[in-house]
């Protein structure tokens, strides 16, 4: 889901490939197994002289005496697949069944488990875990294969090359003799680790490709999962809380008299900024908070509207800003124009509203402490407990669970902090559990953004001159400051920049502008997010003045872009675009590459007289290079195109004097069960490196949706999400 372009995508020139710089090493495993140590190189350079001074693995293989193949995941399961698809990649190059390997989740430590497409942070997202994976982990398989292998021979006295493995064995076919891999492990791991292995060619693979059951559903089904919320260490109380409703607010004065006297409440903990109830359950520390009468200085932001904010950013975009990419001379291009078109988009604030909700668990003693979490930055929750209770790095452990929905949320630790500063006034551990309306109206939200587009179009209505002008508020340079360079953030302007049509003249510029109060994060598939929707919307409307079929329109623009032009004309295809549809109903088309992934989407809407859309079909096409487990894919694919279609048809987020003015499900709407269209996924065969699945979907379908729209009512949304009065039927 996160950060975008922090390092080439598949497709994209690197000079510090994986493929040259990972590498493996071998160690005897406690009982006598086989440990493989493989680290991958970091983003940046800080990372890389750090770990030149010592060695700094950051992922482990490890074969028991028993056979059971051990990975320990530098990423985490929030529902995406991870938990399946990697171990698929040490499987397939280790010959052996998925169901041989065990999973463990990696402990906090940034230099061990960094994530080398994330500037070696330790994270999950941007939807780069399977293409950082992709290389390294089928090379520790292949390895591990090949020391097996040799072990095997040498025990045999033959050549390794009579050798092969098969199903947790290595057998020598002259002789029929064969050893498994638990007998091999405490051999293979005094053997020298080869230079180089030869990866299996795809013709050869008998896991990737294929529909392989996840590994998470069966704990998940019969209710053994542990999530987050999940963690009840003994004496465990349970805590919730009410934070300052004004964003930057403090507290003035709390009377706790009828709180302390509800059954079951112990203790109530008073911060600057919020007040928590302590209790032996849920149900009384809810009752307790809403018996506490808390008076509240509001700050500085007591007046703060979202029509203030948006004013804001609507001004700033009168000026020029930082450029992201400048091809040829815009200015020339737009004054020999034939026509001129011009449009202004905005696109809301938006909460991440996850299942579950946030919550974390701490237990603060004298000299360390303790935390149970679903975190996507697992190191960086362990620093945020650190700082908040003094301690040495090395006196906090972390605990880190299944998540019940990240979408970005949980690449924030203020929850953690939030935690922490409650558990140290309670004596032994507390579990901190958000409300669903203190989780949405304290969220970091999605950013709004003000958009500026125009464009000069020639005598035959094809562009030729592209102007993108935007100002919104950057999460990139608080999150990772040293990503932000000249004004300039590569994951805000992921999907603006690098398109794929051939433009001959453009220019993008983006205005970094922080809205005041309002703490913003990245939101499943960020920068795409909001400009997917922008330029896949204006480039309708160049279809549309230049009175062409959009599709058509398209494709023109595509020869350069063979991948996307192929899944356009899929998605096309099986659309059935062009085909007639009823009076208000209409189809829509988006094109992307963005996650190192090309998609199309083609939505089929209907909007009834009172202007209520209705999303009947969607259909996706995709190219993603090589698919590692399909199922996964079009699960990716149906859950993204869900949560996007809820943003365009309900997701806001509206501050009135200072306050988010949504607070649960009736008020922030979730699509329903009876909305959903029916979901078609068709996937491209390719052979080119994966590229991620987790968020395309997202920014694809909103766009779709709005051209949809405007094929059903001829009315052009350019403000998310969709405003039903604006689409009522004429009387």
């Amino acid at each position: 889901m996160i950060l975008g372009h922090l390092t080439p995508r598949p497709g994209q020139s690197d000079p510090n490939t994986l493929s040259r710089r990972g590498f493996l090493q071998a160690g005897a495993a406690a009982g006598g197994g086989l440990m493989l140590s493989l680290s991958w190189p970091f983003a940046d350079g800080e990372a890389d002289a750090a770990a030149a001074g010592a060695f700094a693995p950051n992922a482990f293989i490890r074969i028991e005496g028993d056979g059971q193949i051990v990975l320990t995941m530098p990423y985490v399961e929030m529902g995406q697949g991870d938990y399946t698809a990697i171990p698929m990649l040490i499987a397939e190059e280790l010959e052996v069944g998925l169901d041989q390997v065990r999973l463990e989740h990696a402990p906090p430590n940034e230099k061990l488990y960094g994530n080398p497409l994330i500037a070696g942070v330790q994270a999950t997202g941007g939807s780069t875990a399977i293409p950082a994976a992709w290389e390294p982990m089928r090379r520790a398989g292949a390895t591990a294969r090949a020391m097996l292998m040799s072990a095997a021979a040498s025990r045999w006295n033959v050549d390794p090359e009579s050798c092969r493995a098969n199903g947790g064995e290595v057998l020598h076919a002259p002789t029929g003799r064969r050893l498994k891999y638990g007998e091999l492990a405490a051999d293979a791991a005094s053997m020298p680790v080869p230079a180089s292995v030869v990866l299996k060619r795809s013709e050869a693979f008998n896991l990737i490709g294929t529909p392989a059951k996840r590994l998470d559903s069966p704990v998940k089904v019969n209710g053994s999962a542990v999530y987050g919320i999940d963690a009840r260490p003994p004496g465990v109380k349970i805590a919730t809380l009410a934070q300052s409703p004004v964003f930057g607010g403090r507290v003035k004065n709390v009377d706790d008299t009828a709180a302390k006297a509800v059954n079951g409440v112990r203790q109530i903990v008073r911060l600057d900024d919020a007040v928590a109830v302590v209790a032996d359950h849920m149900g009384a520390a809810k009752k307790g908070l809403a018996a506490l009468t808390i008076e509240w200085d509001q700050g500085p932001h007591a007046q703060l509207t979202t029509d203030e904010i948006a004013r804001g950013l609507e001004k700033a975009t009168l000026n020029p800003g930082p450029v992201a990419q400048n091809i040829g001379n815009v200015e020339k291009a737009m004054a020999n124009a034939a026509t001129r078109v011009e449009a202004i988009y905005q696109v809301p604030f938006l909460a991440h509203a996850t299942m579950e909700p946030m919550n974390c668990t701490v237990d603060v003693r004298q000299d360390s402490c303790e935390v149970w979490v679903g975190s996507q930055v697992l190191a960086r929750a362990q620093a945020a407990a650190a700082k908040v209770t003094g301690l040495p790095l090395e006196k906090v452990v972390v605990h880190n669970h299944l998540i019940g929905g990240g979408f970005g949320r949980r690449l924030e630790v203020d929850g953690v902090a939030r935690a922490v500063e409650i558990a140290k006034h309670v004596e032994g551990p507390v579990k901190v559990v958000w409300t669903r309306e203190e989780d949405i109206q304290h969220d970091m939200y999605r950013p709004y953004f003000f958009d500026r587009m125009s464009a000069g179009l020639d005598e035959k209505g094809m562009p030729v001159a592209w102007s993108h002008r935007f100002a919104g508020s950057s999460i990139l340079a608080r999150f990772l400051p040293r990503a932000f360079k000249h004004g300039l953030d590569p994951d805000t302007t992921d999907g603006a920049i690098d398109l794929a049509y051939a433009l001959p003249n453009m220019r993008v510029e983006y205005l970094r502008v922080e809205p005041p109060g309002i703490p913003t994060a990245f939101w499943r598939s960020v920068g795409p997010s909001h400009n997917v929707f922008v330029t896949e919307s204006f480039i309708d409307e160049l279809a549309a003045a230049a009175k062409q079929d959009a599709v058509a329109y398209r494709r023109a623009l595509l020869d350069k872009s063979p991948r996307a032009k192929a899944v356009l004309e899929l998605a096309a295809e099986k659309a059935g675009w062009g085909q007639p549809l009823p009076e208000r109903a209409g189809r829509g088309v988006s094109v992307q590459f963005v996650f190192g992934t090309n998609m199309a989407q083609v939505a089929e809407v209907e909007v009834s007289k009172d202007g209520a859309v209705r999303v009947r079909r969607v259909v996706c096409a995709v190219d993603c290079g090589v698919v590692v487990n399909p199922d996964i894919v079009r699960a990716q694919v149906e859950g993204a195109v869900i949560f996007g279609i809820t943003a365009a048809l309900y997701g806001e987020i509206t501050l009135k004097d200072g306050r988010v003015e949504q607070a649960n499900f009736d008020t922030y709407q979730m699509l329903r069960i009876s909305e959903a269209p029916a979901i078609e996924v068709h996937i491209v065969q390719s052979s080119e490196p994966p590229g991620g699945m987790g968020e395309p979907g997202t920014s694809a379908i909103v766009p779709a949706v709005a051209n949809a729209i405007f094929a059903a009512t001829g009315k052009r949304l350019r403000k998310m999400p969709v405003d039903a009065s604006a689409l009522k039927q004429p009387a």
